[in-house]
């Protein structure tokens, strides 16, 4: 079985690794953008944003708890809560050393988490990768073995072939000869061929 092969391209494969850096990066920008429009020191968009991530932070909390806790968006709620901090204090701040502290820190907590993930889909797609080997080698085994089988048959069927010309060759020739009697030939039998097996084993 023919299995399609996906070539990945350079940036397809350097886009997720650079995903967080970017959201990151994006968040930060924008709270310095914030912050030169008026949102220095502004306590009214300071305790919004603060609701906002703690609105945030609660509902991923409330999504991871239980058994059937929702991981996926417990994180995304989580990673919603850090952003709006991480903006709130970059467009509070009116200096550039704290919101950068935080972006670093945002930046590493999140290829920490992101490194668990891509960790999980490496093993799935190995596991995947094994399992495709495997059903590869098996399809190629039976074929061999099928292969071998009907050239082992043909192989009879030409032996059955020859042994046959042969056998009408001879007889015609000693049809020519002083003394033939056909009756005798028919009495005594001609030999067998060699039977062919068609069979298939499983």
């Amino acid at each position: 079985m023919n299995e399609p092969i996906v070539a990945r391209s350079t940036l397809a494969h350097i886009a997720p690794k650079a995903a967080p850096a970017l959201a990151t990066s994006t968040l930060l920008i924008l709270g310095r953008i914030w912050n030169a429009n008026g949102a220095e020191h502004s306590t009214g968009n300071a305790a919004l944003m603060v609701v906002l991530a703690t609105g945030a932070a609660a509902a991923g909390a409330f999504a991871s708890a239980g058994r059937s806790g929702d991981g996926v968006l417990a994180g995304t709620c989580f990673a919603a809560s850090g952003g709006l901090a991480l903006a709130g204090v970059a467009g509070y701040a009116d200096g550039i050393s704290l919101p950068l502290l935080l972006w670093a820190l945002a930046t590493a907590v999140a290829y920490g988490l992101a490194a668990r993930h891509w960790r999980t889909d490496r093993r799935g797609s190995v596991a995947h990768e094994r399992h495709l080997t495997v059903r590869r080698e098996e399809h190629a085994h039976a074929e061999r073995v099928e292969a071998l089988r009907a050239g082992a048959q043909i192989e009879v069927a030409r032996e059955g072939a020859a042994y046959a010309a042969a056998l009408a060759q001879a007889l015609t020739a000693r049809a020519v000869l002083p003394g033939f009697d056909p009756l005798e030939v028919t009495r005594a039998g001609l030999p067998k061929l060699p039977a062919i097996d068609t069979t298939k084993e499983h």
